[in-house]
């Protein structure tokens, strides 16, 4: 059974999604949250798989509400808002996916099980919302780096960045499947990511991929 706590200031929305998600038979509702501060009190207590999250909601946001529990839960950005800065600013703070509101409900539950074993929701539209505004705001390389990243490692790690599936990693460097998702597990270790999500960020903070790559 996979665990989930909804967090939106809007108390039909929050009720819609918690009505959906315990209607599966996989997924059950154990919490809500109509503010930031109650969704980290609430996923602090209850430490649950998901966290369904909203961004703009009154006394905590959801970006820094994610940023908090994003060693206890993951969390599934949920928003109405389709804006480069919130695409950024939620992967940055530790969130697993980004979807809108008028997603549909089907898409929702099955972002919901993506997020919960692990993987990361990073569809290729929101890549390439996260690639413009690094293009429009250069970063400046995180002091970490790829220390004891290989040069294939790299190579991975730059078509991450750019979106690509591990299918279409596999066809692009002539390797299989199961190789690819090795180089994958050995990138979240040696740079201490989460989830595909946050290799998208660390390419770009550590100046392996720029605007003009």
């Amino acid at each position: 059974m996979i665990r989930v706590v909804v967090a939106d200031d809007q108390a039909l929305i929050r009720g819609s999604f918690t009505v959906l998600v315990d209607a599966e038979p996989d997924l059950e509702v154990v919490g809500e949250a109509s503010n930031g501060a109650e969704a980290v009190e609430v996923a602090l207590a209850q430490r649950p798989d998901v966290v369904l999250m909203d961004v703009r909601m009154p006394e905590m946001d959801g970006i820094e509400a994610t940023r908090r529990i994003k060693d206890v839960s993951r969390v599934l950005v949920v928003t109405m808002f389709d804006l480069d800065a919130y695409v950024y600013d939620a992967l940055r703070a530790g969130a697993s996916g980004f979807l809108l509101k008028d997603t549909p409900p089907a898409d929702l539950l099955e972002a919901v099980r993506v997020i919960a074993r692990g993987d990361a929701l990073l569809a290729p539209a929101v890549t390439r919302r996260l690639i413009e505004e690094f293009t429009r705001t250069p970063v400046m390389p995180r002091v970490k780096g790829l220390n004891g990243v290989t040069e294939r490692e790299k190579e991975v790690l730059v078509l991450i960045a750019r979106g690509l599936s591990n299918n279409e990693i596999a066809a692009h460097l002539h390797v299989s499947l199961a190789t690819v998702k090795t180089h994958i597990t050995r990138l979240l270790a040696k740079l201490e990511a989460r989830d595909r999500a946050q290799l998208v960020i660390t390419a770009y903070e550590s100046g392996l991929v720029t605007a003009a790559r």
